[in-house]
């Protein structure tokens, strides 16, 4: 039974990414009309002079050359880094200012011309990564009530009367699965999760954002209803801002081009924190963008904050990661390795005969059921692209 439930739940895990890929794509700008006559994930150029015939193709490897290439692009448009006192943060009430006023203008186009924010643009790359075949229902994913009390109830042994008393507090006590989506923005992902979650019993949504206006947008959508879904304000970068749940109550973390947007400095206690809202078992979904993708080989000089961190001309900023460095912060948070790989795309216009290399990092991480006894230098020794 418990072997059975393991895979009903990572079942439910793959089965909920495919449907945040799939729901959140856009109409590409140079997009072809006619339907692909392949999946993402599956279209292989073996042929060198039909490029352009596609808008994209997949598992792309790169020539040395084109690795070199990159380095040394990117090794240019790092050598005049921008000021320290220009890096300053800004006062955080123009900071919630600019955030919401960025929210609702992505809340307009999303109404106007279905396009997405730079995050959510990227789901629609991976989604043969996410998908595994099966056709189990996505009510037969769901726990036990039962079951997941045990798990959530009374975690490493804490005092039972105060973890009660904590969970019948809080929006989501009655679930049995709860799914957090970090950086929610204006709902782009979430309403296409609360569409399965509200036929699906003891399910529970959370998500949140900086912005509170991006918030707003989301609680004022139509589909939006407080009995399976919570949307709250939230900083991920404040360890002293509590979420309004106990840890290591939930069964999935999505954490989609979020981390990017974070001071390097400050990724690690970001990861640890999350980390801990997994109960045994959980799984973290992350995907980000990689090293050497065409977005930072295009940013001109001045534009660099630190090594492989730039911001943007609108003041967003953004890290490309290696799976190394993805690795390594997940691992030194307790969490254990499920997939973890580098997702090469070729996008092409074709319209004005443009290649475009784009490099995403696209894991999946699971919080063990048991602590390990190993240390975190032990584990390291371990580390499987070492």
């Amino acid at each position: 039974n418990c072997v059975f439930r393991s895979l009903n739940k990572m079942n439910f895990i793959t089965k909920l990414s495919a449907l945040c890929l799939r729901k959140s794509k856009m109409q590409q700008r140079h997009r072809s009309s006619r339907r692909p006559a392949v999946p993402l994930g599956s279209r292989i150029l073996t042929d060198p002079s039909k490029v352009f015939e596609h808008n994209m193709w997949d598992h792309m490897q790169w020539s040395q050359e084109e690795e070199q290439n990159a380095k040394e692009k990117a090794a240019e448009n790092s050598l005049v880094k921008v000021q320290w006192e220009d890096q300053e943060i800004l006062p955080e009430k123009r900071r919630e200012e600019l955030k919401t006023q960025e929210r609702s203008s992505e809340h307009t186009k999303i109404n106007s011309t279905n396009s997405f924010t730079h995050r959510n643009e990227m789901f629609e790359e991976g989604e043969n990564y996410w998908k595994k075949n099966g056709s189990t229902s996505i009510q037969g994913y769901v726990h036990n009530k039962k079951q997941a009390k045990s798990l959530t109830d009374n975690p490493q042994g804490k005092n039972c009367g105060e973890e009660l008393g904590r969970l019948e507090s809080f929006p989501g006590s009655d679930a049995t699965y709860r799914i957090l989506e970090v950086g929610c923005g204006a709902g782009n992902s979430v309403f296409p999760i609360l569409k399965v979650l509200c036929n699906t019993p003891g399910t529970f949504l959370y998500c949140c954002d900086f912005a509170s206006g991006a918030v707003e947008l989301v609680k004022s959508h139509s589909s939006y209803n407080s009995a399976w879904c919570s949307a709250f304000v939230h900083d991920v970068c404040d360890d002293a801002l509590p979420y309004p749940f106990p840890d290591e109550i939930l069964d999935v973390i999505l954490l989609v081009f979020v981390l990017s947007t974070i001071h390097p400095d400050r990724m690690q206690g970001v990861v640890n924190r999350l980390a801990k809202l997994l109960k045994p078992g959980g799984m973290l979904l992350f995907r980000d963008y990689g090293r050497y993708d065409t977005a930072q080989l295009r940013f001109k000089k001045g534009h660099c904050l630190s090594e492989n961190f730039y911001v943007r001309g609108d003041g967003t900023r953004v890290y490309f990661f290696t799976k190394d460095e993805v690795w390594n912060m997940f691992n030194l948070a307790g969490l254990t390795e499920i997939q973890n790989l580098v997702d090469r795309r070729l996008q092409v216009n074709r319209k004005k005969k443009v290649k475009m290399q784009r490099v995403w990092i696209q894991s999946k991480f699971q919080k063990p059921l048991l602590l390990s006894l190993n240390s975190p230098e032990e584990t390291a020794k371990r580390h499987p692209y070492r």
